[in-house]
């Protein structure tokens, strides 16, 4: 049981990068600007006129989106409306 703890640690692969040639090379995906987006990340996608969400993963050794869900995630906030009459403020201040 000793022996095979340490070969299955060795066994598991880095997260995102890998070394080849002593150099390593950083896997990332890129959006539709080209801005780089990491893996793990989620984000909207557009594609042929469907929005969903997507998510920055590794398929055989290669960056890609893979869609998470319909439609896109958004936020509104209904902000309420100013008073109209500001009589208790005092203007001297």
């Amino acid at each position: 049981m000793k022996l095979i703890l340490p070969l299955l640690l060795a066994a598991t692969p880095a997260l995102s990068d890998s070394t080849t040639g002593g150099k390593t090379t950083e896997c990332y995906c890129t959006d539709r600007n080209g801005d780089r987006v990491e893996m793990g990340e989620t984000i909207c996608l557009q594609v042929d006129g469907k929005m969903f969400m997507a998510q920055c993963q590794m398929s055989l050794n290669n960056p890609m989106w893979r869609k998470v869900s319909d439609g896109c995630l958004s936020s509104s906030l209904n902000l309420p409306q100013p008073a109209v009459d500001a009589g208790g403020v005092d203007a001297q201040i």
